[in-house]
């Protein structure tokens, strides 16, 4: 028997219906904030996440399904959406063109982990990109925008929340972590170690017990900001506290993408064992400049659906559309060409089989359909069907022509 390859799940019966019912929540909140949707390509250039996502991100360096193809270009299944999306943004010139775009996405991504609860190798996101606003009210805005979508799932949540800084903030404060981190460098892990001379800021995203010791007494970026992005940080929490939503700042909160620089934020759930971010992003202003495009500011987050699915409270099931079946050999063909025009405007399950009145119910009730239809031969003879609501419980038959 060929199984499925390891953190590589199906999505069926009820995951299905906990799937499709977080796209269609998060859709249409998006929608409500007037994003539209883009779909982007599974496949992309290996040199487009390199330069967006960084080299000295685990990403990059240790989790990429990565290849040569048949035309000898070096491709690799997309592991998170942003750098994608704003692959599309220049490509289409829409940096040249000016204004503002916001677009939401979700599909499969890939990243070549250990599978544990809550992350796998190919796994979903829902995610959000918004370019050509340089405000921190929008900032606050894709922190609203995550806050309804948890709150319509019934998922709770705690928020973090930091600053990256700018280029003006960044430069002295990096001085000061690398000689910090420096002093300790004989205690920390192997990847510190790289990441002190690639992006030294990472090292305080570093999971290992150990390094997060050792790193209690690490300068913190917050206290270091420039003017701009100290007043914008303070502002991004007044919006906040002015719309009831509660937030704790993480002065460690860096998240694990290399392109992301002022506002931060992590959604976080104490439901889910290890793995405890349900969603995140920040701003990336100078991302679309690092592609080849004009600088454009923009903002975004994504949100990862496996980790959200046991969260999430489904409404009460209801029940919906017709359930037709053939109590006759003769009455199959017509139950086919019924439900055939039936189905132009409502949502209809039919069986094959012949069977008797209480074997179609308990199927009806299966498929948790609102309407009951049977025919058979006395129904055929006199063009009428028998119509139940499985709800109120009220019966009638009806002419063919009025079903």
């Amino acid at each position: 028997m060929i199984n499925s390859l390891r953190g590589m799940n199906d999505i069926l019966s009820d995951d299905y219906e906990r799937f499709t019912y977080f796209i269609s929540t998060a859709t249409k909140i998006a929608e409500r904030y007037g994003f539209h949707f883009i779909e982007t390509p599974l496949l992309e250039e290996t040199a487009l996440f390199k330069r967006s996502v960084g080299e000295s991100s685990d990403i990059v360096g240790k989790e990429m399904y990565q290849f040569i193809d048949k035309g000898q270009n070096d491709v690799c299944l997309r592991p998170e959406g942003t750098a994608g999306v704003v692959r599309a943004f220049i490509q289409k010139k829409l940096d040249r063109a000016g204004g503002i775009h916001r677009f939401f996405y979700h599909g499969a991504m890939f990243r070549y982990e250990r599978p544990q609860k809550g992350r796998l190798r190919q796994f979903h996101q829902f995610g959000v990109e918004s370019f050509g606003v340089d405000s921190v009210y929008e900032d606050a805005s894709m922190i609203m925008m995550v806050s309804d979508i948890l709150k319509e799932l019934g998922i709770g949540y705690r928020l973090q929340l930091n600053s990256l800084g700018c280029n003006d903030c960044m430069p002295a404060y990096r001085e000061e972590l690398v000689a910090f981190v420096r002093k300790c460098k004989d205690g920390i892990c192997e990847d510190c170690v790289r990441r002190v001379d690639t992006n030294p800021i990472r090292v305080l995203d570093c999971k290992n017990g150990s390094c997060q010791e050792l790193y209690i007494g690490a300068p913190k970026l917050i206290n270091n900001l420039c003017s701009d992005c100290g007043n914008d940080f303070n502002t991004l929490k007044k919006i906040l506290e002015d719309n009831g939503i509660e937030y704790e700042v993480n002065t460690n909160l860096v998240r694990g993408l290399d392109y992301y620089s002022k506002t931060a934020f992590e959604f976080v759930s104490d439901n889910i064992g290890s793995q405890s971010a349900i969603a995140g992003g920040g701003r990336y202003d100078r991302l679309v400049e690092f592609l080849d495009g004009k600088a454009t500011p923009a903002v975004g987050f994504a949100m990862g659906i496996e980790r959200l699915m046991e969260l999430i409270v489904m409404p009460n099931e209801t029940q919906i559309g017709y359930y037709i079946g053939a109590l006759d050999d003769e009455a199959v063909d017509l139950v086919v060409k019924i439900a055939h025009k039936k189905r132009k405007t409502d949502v209809v399950t039919i069986d094959y089989k012949v069977k008797n009145i209480k074997n179609h119910l308990k199927t009806a009730d299966k498929v948790n359909a609102k309407y009951f239809a049977v025919i058979g031969s006395s129904e055929i003879a006199n063009g009428t069907i028998r119509v139940k609501n499985l709800d109120d419980k009220t019966e009638k038959t009806v002419t063919l022509e009025e079903f």
